[in-house]
């Protein structure tokens, strides 16, 4: 079986064997669906999904998980929805839920229900108990949620007991130790569901979303009990989708590139045989994010469809690519999390890195090419080959413009080009090499070894030239005894061995990045004015994955500090609260911190790192909105 053949699902034809599973994205209007989860849903069952799963539905007012999480029966938007998708041949199931004890109080301010009085990881919350008149209440919830996800028009649902799930807290161990019914069979609630759920919904689509692997073998559910437990699980469903994580894992369902994709295929397989007794389709999922990945799982016949979520939302138009035998043009997802996830304290909306239009569908046409007239391109020249050079010329090439690109170095890719060297960030090599392809394929004209200064470059032109290191300040002062490189030198340099000193004020990627490559062959000692080190990695939930390898790696922490003086060969880091100093001889200080943007004159268009160094997702959209800026200035000229 192929990624773009059609299967059949309860009697209706899905036309394609990807799916676009259940992704928080935050779009909606109060707790309603919006006109830009259309849209969203929209781009991606327009460019073949074959199902499309909504984000997750509180299915009452006792769930309030983030601001604007969708509550079941409130508005019509999901109906509008709906109908967008399946006027693309798309299959829509609504996501089911309640967080429980994974939930928040922060909206509703009311106590957070669960199985037992298990306080939840993180917040360390003290849930309430649920009694038999809750349960029941929460069983009627689920069978009006799905009453109404189908009156509205959606194809059936998907009831979730995987990650964030009430469900899945009833079936664990690690958080049911209830002695009445519900705890001597833990299933019990989650086939209540199930049933209620099916009467209400006919012949309607059911799934279930399931964590085969919580993560948590002294207690939780592991693989080797999740056949036994879906075996047990007397419910009519049409389909189920493998997934891992529970209370102790959150971060593990949706690993960043840290991990290889597919790691739930060992899961999934062992439940494959339970799902083809009971004639449920199998769909997989766990970072399947290349075509190559989700087309080795489907010709395996190890599942019936595969989960693509990241992979949509970096490139919209994956199945209708593939389908037309252009799968090499499919932007690929990096798995970086720095804009998919969207739990987090800034409370953004979700959008995608390599492809910031997502969920902004509605709101900023620049980030869309509109190809010029026929007969109205120019030649353009764009002064460097970063990420941001790359997607300007890209764009540009779009737009039916003859593109130009002078790069100063070697090769393409700019400063990202050292990163992809570190541990765990082949992602981005993938993107370049991506990137790099497209702009041949559309005609592109590439000069390397090519420097060039502002006054040499004439006619219609884009700096992307990115930024420069920073000359490291030292409170006390530096005598210049001890060598110091910037991290971007270190990783892209050759290896290195002696103690190293990284000072990282940042708390990003890139300090890490740099400890994980020096720590197998030297002495690493990392400096943070934080409280942990890679503060800001909770952003894309690698925040304890960063700190257990750099603890397993034998990088020494010194939190809380800086660097305040290099004299004599030693280096002296202060305390910021006590200032208790820690005096240490190195043979190399690593400058993670902030780099500087380009000095260019004003006028020129610039964007990306040559504006003020940030991250990728930055450097992709400022080219965009650049590149459109640049286009808009040509057509006026004309």
């Amino acid at each position: 079986m192929g990624l773009t053949d059609p299967f059949v699902l309860r009697h209706r034809t899905v036309p394609s064997r990807v799916v676009f599973g259940p992704l928080v994205t935050n779009l909606g209007h109060n707790r309603s669906f919006s006109p830009r989860h259309t849209a969203f849903y929209q781009a991606r069952a327009a460019g073949g999904a074959g199902i499309i799963v909504t984000e997750t539905i509180s299915v009452d007012a006792t769930d309030w998980p983030y601001e604007r999480a969708p509550l079941a029966g409130e508005g019509t938007g999901l109906g509008a929805l709906a109908m967008a998708c399946q006027a693309h041949g798309s299959l829509v199931l609504a996501s089911l839920g309640h967080c429980g004890a994974q939930g928040s109080s922060a909206y509703h301010q009311q106590v957070l229900l669960a199985p037992s009085r298990v306080p939840e990881v993180n917040t360390h919350d003290i849930p309430l108990e649920m009694d038999q008149r809750q349960i029941d209440a929460l069983v009627a919830s689920f069978a009006s949620a799905a009453r109404w996800a189908v009156a509205e028009g959606c194809d059936g649902v998907e009831v979730n007991a995987g990650q964030h799930s009430l469900l899945r807290q009833f079936c664990s161990p690690l958080t049911n130790q209830r002695s009445d019914t519900y705890g001597q069979d833990r299933l019990k609630l989650l086939t209540d569901v199930l049933r209620a759920v099916r009467a209400e919904v006919g012949e309607a689509i059911v799934t279930l979303r399931f964590s085969a692997d919580e993560l948590a073998p002294w207690a939780g559910i592991t693989p080797e009990q999740a056949p036994g437990v879906l075996r047990a699980l007397e419910a009519d469903l049409d389909a189920v989708t493998v997934v891992r994580g529970s209370i102790y894992s959150e971060a593990k369902t949706t690993p960043d590139m840290h991990e290889p994709e597919g790691f739930n295929l060992e899961a999934t397989t062992a439940i494959a045989p339970v799902a083809k007794e009971r004639s449920w389709a199998l769909i997989g999922q766990g970072s399947i994010t290349s075509v190559a990945t989700a087309a080795s799982w489907l010709e395996a016949e190890v599942v019936d469809a595969v989960e693509m979520t990241r992979a949509l939302l970096a490139e919209p138009e994956l199945v209708t690519l593939v389908r037309r035998g252009d799968g090499a043009q499919v932007r690929p997802c990096t798995r970086c999390n720095q804009r998919c996830q969207v739990r987090d304290l800034r409370n953004p909306i979700v959008s995608c890195t390599v492809n910031p239009e997502a969920g902004h569908e509605l709101e900023d046409e620049v980030l869309r090419p509109r190809p010029a007239p026929p007969g109205s391109g120019v030649e353009v020249t764009v002064v460097g080959a970063g990420p941001a050079g790359l997607e300007a010329a890209r764009q540009l090439a779009l737009g039916g413009h003859q593109v130009v690109v002078r790069e100063a170095g070697a090769s393409t890719g700019g400063a990202m080009r050292a990163a992809t060297q570190a541990p765990g960030r082949a992602g981005f090599e993938v993107f370049l090499a991506w990137a790099e392809a497209e702009c041949r394929r559309l005609g592109v004209r590439m000069h390397l070894s090519d420097h060039v200064e502002p006054k040499a470059v004439t006619g219609h032109q884009l700096w992307a030239v990115g930024g420069h290191d920073r000359l490291l300040e030292l409170a006390e002062g530096n005598d210049g005894s001890v060598e110091v490189r910037s991290a971007l030198e270190v990783l892209g340099g050759p290896p290195m061995v002696g103690t190293v000193l990284l000072v990282d004020p940042v708390g990003g990627p890139i300090g890490v990045s740099v400890a994980e490559l020096l720590a197998p062959t030297c002495a690493v000692h990392l400096v943070s004015p934080d409280m942990v080190a890679a503060s800001q990695l909770s952003l894309t939930g690698d925040l304890v994955g960063a700190n257990q390898r750099l603890a397993g790696a034998g990088v020494q922490l010194l939190l809380h500090a800086e660097l305040v003086r290099i004299a004599a060969g030693v280096c002296t880091v202060a305390d910021r609260y006590t200032g208790v100093r820690t005096e240490l001889a190195a043979d190399l200080v690593v400058d993670a911190g902030h780099r500087l943007p380009a000095e260019l004159a004003d006028d020129l268009l610039t964007c990306g790192d040559a504006v003020a160094p940030r991250s990728l997702y930055e450097a992709i959209l400022e080219a965009r909105r650049t590149a459109a800026q640049l286009m808009a200035r040509i057509g006026a000229e004309r």
